[in-house]
């Protein structure tokens, strides 16, 4: 069986959020379905997209959870982005916690130190 996810995050304004995504995943979307919509693909058959739904925008929450933990956060604080909380649980696990131009909250895991 194979299972693919689209995670979805509502914005305001396209063009800003389009810029500000491109900074935190590293590059420009992997498709543009139409021209409210831009897709990233963060994994085979795993896609983070955003859509312009003003009246949702600024509810989300996602967290993506990566085995490169560390290098990822030092590559998006070069693309100019820093967390705006940290956590690390009871059990080791960190989570980086960015707010999008929205404030929408997108996480970013890793597994313990």
């Amino acid at each position: 069986m194979t299972v693919d996810l689209f995670a979805g995050i509502a914005v305001r304004d396209y063009a800003a959020a389009v810029a500000w995504y491109e900074r935190l995943l590293g590059g420009p979307p992997s498709f543009l379905p139409n021209d409210v919509e831009a897709v990233w693909e963060v994994a085979e058959n795993r896609y983070f997209y955003i859509e312009v739904r003003p009246e949702r925008a600024g509810h989300a929450m996602q967290t993506l959870f990566f085995s490169d933990f560390d290098a990822r956060l030092a590559e998006i604080a070069g693309r100019g982005l820093t967390p705006a909380d940290f956590e690390v649980y009871d059990n080791g696990v960190r989570k980086a916690l960015f707010r999008d131009p929205d404030g929408n909250e997108i996480g970013l895991g890793g597994a313990p130190a």
